[in-house]
């Protein structure tokens, strides 16, 4: 089974999946299910939100990687790109047996060659763009299937929407190069910055992929990209030079056309917008600016699909679906995600990772709730990008009120770096706000560090206060001490009824 003939039908065809409960891999599963594929797959034991999901497909992973769960009748093997031959028994095994094995890139770029795909790129916005342009098309009619990197509650709390397949929209991933498996005639793009410094040594180096990906476009192809952020819009511009063939659609503030933001006035509970294709405002009642971005991005992404499927732009009737399904868009896993309440403290928890998504983040929130007092908790996520973004990391978190900070959540795929630590970004932070209160004492502002994020619940605990909005943020576990301090605080609530 070769790739570039990868199945429209797959009914009865057996896949397995290694590293089933990675966000990529489930929302896969859940579309292959769609099409009638017989799923099995494997992981480790740790327990992840994706095991509803996949649950809810059928698919109840082994806890283990074992060479035995690899069996002769299997008739596809999709694995995640953090495994490979020499690091996972089942791979070698797969192998072996000469089994067809796609990583989740390529299998997302042969599902890509399947539709009329449009790719979301950017370093960040990626996932909430994607669950925007979804909900939008849904409640259009439109068929489309689409892949976020989360689960959406519009989504029913599934990884994709699935409503068809003339049409497929997906968030695409600068890491590796995998974008460039995706085969995308419409692209849009949020920002380039420097991430994934241990791929990715230099700004040039990862503005270079963006640009080969773009340059992807097929004639006639779409550029949807972000006026107001700089690498976007210069990678606009050099292709625009390359490539005259290519359709432009800027959106932002600094934008020209129909999707310049003319206005945002962030209320309480709620962000107003204005943009030039239209008379009236529209709402989220999400926090930041970076979300009205988003979801204008996700407009001109759902205009040009409709107009593609239908003919025509959307009618009067059809912008009243589309304002609804913003209006009502509560987000997605780990993006200002809600968690819960109680004690008058508001839980929340967010995946930013990169100091523009940090700042961009809690100076929304501090907008969007300009009563609270806002408690962030950190835990910076790779060596290699703490190392490289000290400073930009430390200035990111200058708008929160107290601080927790945390040990540096590792990953698979790079070793320590000798004299980086979470101890690191501490000091740094209490350089630049000297006024933090480090101690013990139940002051206005605190700084705080634990090297591991659940050493922190009891002191925690006694900082908080009702009013407080505590968010967990990175791209770690510390999501782990906001869900403790929450439960602990409900049974509180209920012993107190």
């Amino acid at each position: 089974m070769a790739l570039s003939t990868f199945p429209e039908a797959l009914h009865g065809v057996k896949v397995y999946f290694i590293g089933a409960k990675g966000t990529g891999m489930a929302a896969l599963a859940e579309i292959l299910a769609s099409r009638g594929a017989i799923l099995a797959g494997s992981d480790v034991p740790d327990s992840f939100y994706t095991d509803a999901v996949l649950a809810a497909i059928g698919l109840v992973p082994h806890q283990s990687f074992d060479a035995d769960h690899i069996q002769n009748d299997i008739d596809m093997v999709l694995y995640s790109d953090a495994y490979n031959a020499s690091n996972n028994p089942e791979m070698a095994r797969a192998t072996s047996l000469g089994l067809p094995m796609f990583s989740y890139a390529q299998a997302l770029g042969a599902l890509s060659r399947l539709s009329d795909s449009s790719g979301i790129a950017g370093v960040h916005g990626k996932t909430t763009t994607t669950a925007m342009a979804g909900s939008i098309l849904a409640s259009l009619g439109c068929p489309a299937t689409v892949l976020a990197g989360s689960a959406v509650a519009s989504f029913g709390g599934s990884c994709t929407m699935r409503a068809g397949f003339t049409y497929f929209v997906a968030e695409t991933d600068e890491y590796r190069r995998h974008f460039l498996h995706f085969s995308p005639r419409r692209i849009l793009l949020t920002s380039i910055e420097s991430d994934h410094q241990d791929y990715y040594p230099d700004y040039q180096s990862i503005f270079d992929a963006y640009g080969e990906y773009l340059d992807s476009l097929p004639i006639g192809g779409l550029l949807i990209y972000c006026a107001d952020d700089l690498g976007a819009a210069s990678a606009a511009s050099r292709l625009g030079s390359l490539r005259p063939d290519l359709r432009f659609a800027p959106y932002g503030t600094k934008a020209e056309g129909p999707w310049r933001i003319l206005g945002i006035k962030q209320e309480e509970g709620r962000s107003v917008f204005k943009i030039s294709a239209l008379d009236e405002s529209l709402e989220l009642r999400m926090p930041g600016a970076h979300l009205v971005l988003d979801a204008v991005a996700a407009l001109a992404l759902a205009e040009d699909i409709v107009r593609d499927w239908k003919g025509r732009t959307p009618d009067a009737r059809e912008w009243a679906l589309i304002k609804k399904a913003l209006a009502d868009f509560s987000g997605s896993k780990r993006r200002s995600e809600i968690i819960g309440t109680a004690k008058g403290i508001l839980f929340m928890d967010d995946y930013a990772h990169h100091p523009t998504a940090l700042a961009a983040t809690i100076r929304g929130i501090k907008a969007f709730w300009p009563s609270r007092r806002l408690v962030v908790d950190f835990m910076s996520h790779t060596y290699s990008r703490t190392a490289a973004l000290l400073d930009e990391f430390a200035e990111s978190l200058d708008e929160a009120d107290c601080l927790l900070l945390h040990g540096i959540y590792s990953s698979a795929r790079e070793r320590p770096i000798s004299g980086i630590s979470g101890q690191n970004l501490y000091e740094k932070v209490r350089a630049r706000r000297p006024g933090l209160a480090t101690g013990e004492e139940k002051t206005e502002s605190f700084l705080y560090y634990s090297e591991k994020p659940m050493d922190a619940l009891d002191d925690l605990l006694a900082f908080l206060r009702p009013g407080d909005l505590f968010i967990t943020m990175g791209a770690g576990d510390n999501w782990k001490l906001g869900a403790a301090a929450l439960k602990k605080l409900k049974e509180e609530e209920s012993r107190d009824v």
